[in-house]
Parts: structure tokens; C-alpha cells; sequence
């Protein structure tokens, strides 16, 4: 007499629509996570800026993608002294000790640095440093005209000696680039959300 072995159940077919759900989701879950990078700009001794600015930008540093520029004195490159009575130091280094750093002589960031975080191929680049109404703006206009999608970090920012609170640089950022955050709570970080742009 044949036994016959006993008939396996079969799998509710909502149980399987479920699971192909969950592996779905967790193969997409870096969809979600915003990549970011930060641009440090002339944090440098020529520009004075507060020390818990520059804790602050200092913190951030060490837990996202980073690269600082530093402004330096040729006159035969930018009339500074010629033009404006006035130029940023000639040997000048950053205060940040970023992942990058890009020497420039003017307002601009050096279009090496553009390419270096267009590579990094973020969602957003974070903006802080000196001279919000200069040089930070300059950078913005850049970064914007690159796609980079520029965002100013304004608890992390001061201003020339126009206005050294910051705000009309502020001001400026938010009508060209509409991109502001106010404190830190907004910056949306995520500990994964770093690992795979520190891999250069």
C-alpha cells in the first residue's frame, strides 16, 4: 500500500504580496535619504568669525562630505588692493580641516571645486562660512548655475563688513536661491546618508 506524504499548505497569497513588499522597500530605502554635501567658504584667519561659528561648521564637518575654500591675495589676478584698498592674506590657510580645500583669488569658488562636488552627485550642497553678502553668495550663484541646488546655512554664516550679522546676505540668498535653514534641526542628516559620498 503506497503512503502518500501529506500536502505542503500553501502560502496565503497576501502573505506573499507582503513579503515582495518589504524586500521591495528595503531595496529602495537609499531613495529616500538625502545626500549632502557641505562648502565651507574663506573660514580663514583674514575674516573674523565667532568661535562658536566656527564649533559649529567644525562639528559639521566631521559628520558630512566636506570642502572649504580659501581666498588669497594676487594682485595679478584680482585688483583687490588696486580696486579696494584692501586684500585677504597672501598665505592664508583654512580653519576647517575639510575633506577638500580649494585655493581661490577672488569671489568666486575655483570652478576645480564645482566639478569635485558636482562629482559627489548630492541632493543638495550646504553653504556656511564668511562674508554672506560676498563671497557665500558668489558661491551660491555658482552652485546654482552648476544644479548643485545651494542652501544656506545661517546660524553658520556671517557677513562682510556691510553687514555682519549676515541677514541682507540672507536676504540676497533667499531671493535667488529660496534655499534657508535657520537651525540645525532642518538639516535632515542621516548616518548612512554620508558613508557612501566619504567613499572618494
Amino acid at each position: 500500500m503506497r503512503r502518500h506524504s501529506p500536502r505542503r499548505k500553501k502560502k496565503p497569497e497576501c502573505l506573499k504580496l507582503t513579503i515582495n513588499s518589504l524586500l521591495a522597500n528595503l531595496c529602495h530605502v537609499d531613495d529616500h535619504i538625502m545626500k549632502q554635501a557641505l562648502l565651507i567658504v574663506d573660514v580663514q584667519p583674514s575674516f573674523p568669525i565667532s568661535m562658536e561659528i566656527l564649533h559649529g561648521i567644525r562639528e559639521l564637518s566631521a559628520i558630512v562630505p566636506s570642502v572649504a575654500t580659501v581666498e588669497r591675495h594676487d594682485e595679478s589676478v584680482t585688483p583687490f588692493e588696486r580696486q579696494l584698498g584692501w586684500r585677504p592674506g597672501k598665505a592664508d590657510e583654512s580653519l576647517i580641516s575639510a575633506n577638500r580645500i580649494f585655493i581661490k583669488y577672488g569671489y568666486l569658488p575655483p570652478p576645480a571645486a564645482i566639478e569635485y562636488l558636482r562629482d559627489l552627485r548630492t541632493d543638495r550642497i550646504l553653504v556656511c562660512g564668511t562674508q554672506a553678502d560676498t563671497c557665500v553668495l558668489a558661491a551660491g550663484f555658482a552652485l546654482f548655475d552648476a544644479g548643485l541646488h545651494p542652501t544656506l546655512l545661517r546660524w553658520l554664516t556671517v557677513g562682510s563688513s556691510l553687514d555682519r550679522s549676515g541677514e541682507l546676505g540672507a536676504r540676497l540668498w533667499e531671493h535667488h536661491f529660496g534655499s534657508v535653514l535657520g537651525h540645525s534641526d532642518q538639516l535632515d542628516l542621516h548616518e548612512s546618508s554620508t558613508s557612501s559620498l566619504l567613499r572618494d
